[in-house]
């Protein structure tokens, strides 16, 4: 007449619940994406992503500094510049916006906490694509190697701790660990984008920085529907030298997480993007999700699939929710 087994004992009390929990989420496990805009004189709201701006100089400090205080583990910074050409030359000047705002921060906050640039050139170029392009307007792999070499060196002489090449050519992370080493910065890690697929989740992201791009990055960017072809890139991006392999999208590609985390031999992250931030803000405004909640099981199920570190816009808010 009774039931032999009883799993809800386990569930009694929070105190039981806390008890027994699985998965944790911390602080130190959030990352906070920010970005910054050449020339911006004040904290511009940026439309499709409500309670994320485009930074000035100033307000990124005081963000920065704020958000470190509440106890994430990390920033990631993302440049908005004012002017951009064909080869994203932006990228490589000591004086473009990412690599001074990465000074900016570097001397605002040391060592207090871990320092990312994303190492990629479609903010930078006219045509927002990732690399340069070929001569039939294709994106030139090799050459945009070359760039990406270059613009590295940059940003880990402008403090960078990691940098985050998100273009996902072919042999970027040799590239990169190679012009690093070569320039005696031999300190400074890649956290690889390993597996960054075509996903019409980045739509806000594409606003949030003042993407031109026409069209889309399919002949560099995953396909939706492979997820062995990450588990290749994985290989591969840690034989090249990666320091940490990322997944991105976060929620749309739980499974592909979960298979990195089971052969990855380096920490691994995910990237909780522009769209699924969207998402969740735009249903708890009409009243349709409990934020706060919604917020926390995102997170929790994205540690829960196997990240160590997940990028989110909520990171500097959900530290004061969490124990």
């Amino acid at each position: 007449m009774f039931p032999e087994h009883r799993p809800r004992r386990l569930r009694t009390t929070p105190a039981m619940r806390r008890l027994v929990g699985e998965t944790t989420l911390r602080p130190r496990q959030l990352i906070l994406p920010m970005f910054v805009a050449e020339g911006a004189v004040e904290p511009r709201p940026i439309s499709s992503m409500p309670g994320v701006v485009q930074h000035t100089r100033d307000s990124l400090r005081k963000a920065a500094v704020e958000a470190v205080r509440s106890g994430v583990g990390g920033l990631m910074l993302f440049g908005v510049p004012q002017t951009r050409d064909a080869v994203g030359s932006g990228a490589t000047d000591e004086n473009g916006i990412l690599n001074v705002a990465l000074r900016d921060l570097k001397a605002e906050l040391g060592d207090d906490t871990v320092l990312m640039a994303d190492t990629c050139l479609d903010e930078f170029t006219d045509h927002g694509h990732c690399g340069v392009l070929d001569a039939d307007g294709g994106v030139d792999n090799d050459a945009t190697l070359r760039v990406y070499a270059e613009m590295a060196v940059a940003q880990a002489e402008s403090g960078a701790h990691l940098l985050g090449p998100s273009g996902m050519m072919d042999g970027q992370v040799a590239a990169i660990r190679q012009a690093l080493d070569v320039a005696g910065l031999v300190d400074t890690g890649i956290l690889a984008y390993s597996a960054k697929y075509a996903s019409a989740f980045y739509g806000p992201f594409r606003e949030a920085v003042d993407s031109q791009l026409k069209g889309d990055r399919k002949t560099y960017q995953q396909d939706p529907g492979n997820a062995r072809e990450a588990l290749r890139e994985i290989e591969l991006d840690v034989a090249e030298g990666a320091d940490m392999i990322m997944i991105k999208p976060a929620l749309s590609y739980l499974d592909v997480l979960r298979a990195a985390a089971d052969v990855s031999p380096v920490p691994v992250a995910a990237y909780n993007i522009s769209g699924e931030y969207a998402m969740v803000e735009a249903a708890a405004a009409n009243g349709w999700l409990d934020r706060e909640r919604t917020i926390l099981e995102v997170l929790t199920s994205i540690r829960r699939a196997g990240a160590d570190m997940i990028l989110t816009y909520w990171a500097a808010e959900a530290t004061a929710w969490l124990d």
